[in-house]
């Protein structure tokens, strides 16, 4: 992944597909793939892998000190990579898969660039085949940051992701037109949840399910 490519390989995928092997070997090589999810396009590679996910924040420009998500296959991964509190648990059992990230309190397995430093880790299960199928492919949790250049909108269509990124990808996963909503953030790391962006899923539905949501801050995508 060191040098630039004008044209990067576009693929097309279905929801009743199986992962491509060659986004899967791409993965394990350590390089970097656009994919769909169940919000907008992803940028993701091996979260463990620190090389890898310094490429991602290079292909990003996005700045060191902003931690990115990981996507999970299924909920019970989560265990591996976090401490989970009941109330956070609650909130995996209602949402997901689903447009919920939940940030928690990590357990050291991620890159430490994932993190920015912050030891907490955010986690979500996306409600997509495409994703989910190439964790459980590969073997290990993807980042999950939307696939643009930090500051600009995040792209629900794969000509928008060569617009912006324009040549510093080499595979993409095509799924067609996404929702284009980025995923709700929930802090769950205190005794009390706390919206950090608001999204699909509103702060009064997380309160339902964990009361004491304190306050929604709203964030430019990233």
């Amino acid at each position: 992944m060191d040098e630039l490519v004008n044209f990067p390989v576009v693929l097309r995928v279905t929801p009743d597909a199986p992962a491509p092997r060659r986004a899967v070997e791409a993965l394990r090589a350590g390089e970097v793939v656009v994919y769909p999810t169940d919000t907008v396009y992803g940028l993701g590679c091996d979260a463990t892998e620190p090389s890898a996910v310094r490429r991602v924040f290079e292909v990003k420009g996005r700045p060191p000190d902003q931690p990115v998500p990981v996507l999970l296959a299924e909920p019970g991964e989560a265990e591996a990579l976090a401490h989970v509190s009941p109330g956070a648990r609650r909130l995996m059992e209602r949402f997901w898969p689903g447009p919920l990230t939940l940030v928690l309190p990590g357990r050291g397995v991620v890159a430490d660039l994932v993190t920015a430093g912050t030891g907490t880790v955010g986690l979500r299960v996306p409600d997509h085949p495409v994703p989910r199928a190439l964790v459980r492919a590969c073997g290990f949790p993807l980042v999950g940051t939307s696939a643009n250049t930090s500051g600009r909108p995040a792209p629900t269509t794969v000509p928008q992701v060569l617009s912006d990124l324009d040549g510093r990808v080499r595979l993409v996963l095509d799924g067609g037109r996404l929702r284009g909503r980025p995923s709700t953030v929930v802090d769950c790391t205190g005794d009390r949840p706390r919206v950090l962006r608001a999204g699909p899923i509103p702060a009064e539905a997380v309160q339902r399910v964990w009361d004491g949501v304190q306050g929604v801050a709203t964030a430019a995508a990233k």
